[in-house]
C-alpha cells in the first residue's frame, strides 16, 4: 500500500513537471508570435539609443574640457533614464537595461523569449547611440566616448563589487516602484528609477565610470574597440540584479509568501489580474481536494488496521 502510494505520488509529480514545462514553452511561443513583442523590442532599442547618446555625451571632452563633472554626468544619466522610462513604459515596461530585463525574467514578469529579444535590441540600440555620438562629436573631443573602465588603482574585483552594489539598488527600486500590491506608493516611478541611476553614478563614477547597465557599456566599447575589464560591466550588474530580484520578490514585496514563491517558479511570466484570480481559485480547489484525499487515505488505513486477519 505504501509503495503504491509513493509510486503514484512520483507519477503525479512527474506529470506536474511535464505540464509546467509545456506551459512555459506555450507561453514563450505565444509571446514570440505576439505583435506587441516586436513593438516593445523597437521601444527598447530606441530607449537605449537615447540613453547612451545623452548619457555618454556628458563624458566626452566636448562637455568636460578638463575634468569630468560628476554631478552633470549623474544628472544626465538619471534624467534621460527617467524620461525614456516615462515615454516607453506602456509599450515595453521601459527596461532599457539588460540588468533590469534579467530582474524581470527572474520575477517572471517577462518570458524567456521576450527577455532575450529585449537584451539584443538594447545592445543594438546602445551601439547605434554610441555611433551617432561618435559621428556628432569632434575628433579631438571624443575622449573615451564614455567607455567604462577601472579608475585609478581600483582592481577588477573591487569594480565588480561596486557594480553589484549599485545595480542591486537600481533593480530593487524598479521592482518596488512597480509593486502593484503596495498602497503606499503615490509618487512617480520613472522619477524614482532615475534617482536610483543618478545616485549610483554619483558614487561609482570614481570607481568604474559607473555602468549598472551592460548595454550602456557595450555600445561605446564596440565603437571604441575598448574591452579592458569589460566582463565586470556584464557580470557585476547581472549578479546585483539577480540578488535584488530574488530579495525583493520573495522576501520584501507586498504579499510575499512561500506559496506564491513556489507558484512563481513554475511560470515563465507573471500572471495578469484575471489569471491571478483564476489561479487563486484553482489553488483553493486543489487544497480542498488534497485535504479530502488525505482524510480518505487515513480512513482507509484505519479500516485496514482494524480489519480482522483472514
Amino acid at each position: 500500500m505504501v509503495h503504491r502510494k509513493i509510486s503514484l505520488e512520483n507519477q503525479i509529480q512527474a506529470g506536474a513537471r511535464s505540464c509546467n514545462m509545456w506551459k512555459i514553452m506555450k507561453e514563450n511561443l505565444e509571446d514570440l508570435t505576439s505583435p506587441n513583442l516586436w513593438r516593445a523590442a523597437a521601444a527598447e532599442l530606441l530607449g537605449t539609443l537615447f540613453l547612451v547618446f545623452f548619457g555618454c555625451a556628458t563624458a566626452t571632452g566636448q562637455q568636460n574640457q578638463a575634468n569630468p563633472d560628476y554631478v552633470q554626468i549623474a544628472l544626465a544619466f538619471g534624467l534621460i533614464v527617467g524620461t525614456m522610462v516615462w515615454g516607453i513604459a506602456h509599450v515595453s515596461g521601459g527596461h532599457i537595461n539588460p540588468a533590469i530585463t534579467l530582474g524581470a525574467l527572474v520575477t517572471r514578469r517577462v518570458s524567456i523569449v521576450r527577455a532575450l529579444m529585449y537584451i539584443v535590441c538594447q545592445c543594438i540600440g546602445a551601439i547605434v547611440g554610441a555611433a551617432i555620438l561618435f559621428g556628432l562629436t569632434p575628433a579631438n573631443a571624443r575622449a573615451g566616448l564614455g567607455v567604462n573602465a577601472m579608475q585609478g588603482d581600483v582592481t577588477e574585483a573591487q569594480g565588480f563589487g561596486v557594480e553589484v552594489m549599485i545595480t542591486f539598488v537600481l533593480v530593487f527600486t524598479v521592482l518596488a516602484s512597480i509593486d502593484g500590491k503596495r498602497s503606499d506608493l503615490h509618487g512617480s516611478a520613472p522619477l524614482s528609477i532615475g534617482l536610483a541611476v543618478a545616485v549610483g553614478h554619483l558614487v561609482a563614477i570614481a570607481y568604474t565610470g559607473c555602468s549598472m547597465n551592460p548595454a550602456r557599456s557595450f555600445g561605446p566599447a564596440v565603437i571604441q574597440n575598448a574591452w579592458d575589464s569589460h566582463w565586470v560591466f556584464w557580470i557585476g550588474p547581472f549578479v546585483g540584479s539577480f540578488v535584488a530580484a530574488l530579495s525583493y520578490e520573495y522576501i520584501f514585496s507586498a504579499g510575499a509568501t512561500l506559496g506564491r514563491t513556489k507558484r512563481c517558479l513554475t511560470r515563465s511570466r507573471a500572471p495578469s489580474e484575471p489569471e491571478k484570480a483564476e489561479e487563486l481559485e484553482k489553488v483553493e480547489i486543489c487544497e480542498l481536494d488534497e485535504k479530502k484525499d488525505q482524510e480518505n487515505e487515513e480512513e482507509q488505513l484505519l479500516i485496514e488496521k482494524h480489519a480482522p486477519a483472514e
